[in-house]
């Protein structure tokens, strides 16, 4: 390598600190892989996994219920909105779409007659 500044450093010195940066990390690196579950996940502080709870088939049958009519509840309030009949608004202006088919004739018009005029200047004594 280049004879840059290492800041007061010998090689044996930068070596020796590499080394101990790396037994640090080792050490760390076992804890971490020591202390992991299978999935990759930390286990909790007393140590033991922690059991799934399980519901009742009862109370599955009574949650799905309960959802069922909150969902009935939003149908019901989605089909009453759309029985409301809604206020016709006056039309204000015509949309840019309705324009531009007016706009395309109007130009084809402009070049049509241009066309027409065309023959009779010619035809017509200079």
């Amino acid at each position: 390598m280049g004879s840059g500044y290492n800041g007061g450093m010998n090689t044996d010195e930068i070596l020796a600190a590499i080394d101990a940066e790396i037994a640090v990390l080792k050490q760390a690196r076992t804890i971490l892989t020591e202390t992991e579950t299978a999935d990759g996940r930390s286990p909790r502080a007393g140590g033991k996994p922690r059991k799934r709870r399980k519901m009742s088939a009862e109370t599955r049958v009574r949650m799905a219920a309960a959802q069922k009519k909150r969902w009935a509840a939003i149908r019901a309030a989605e089909k009453a909105a759309k029985k409301v009949p809604a206020k016709k608004v006056a039309k204000t202006a015509p949309t840019k779409k309705a324009v531009a088919p007016k706009k395309a004739a109007a130009r084809k018009s402009s070049a049509v007659k241009a066309k027409k005029a065309a023959p009779e200047k010619a035809a017509a004594p200079a």
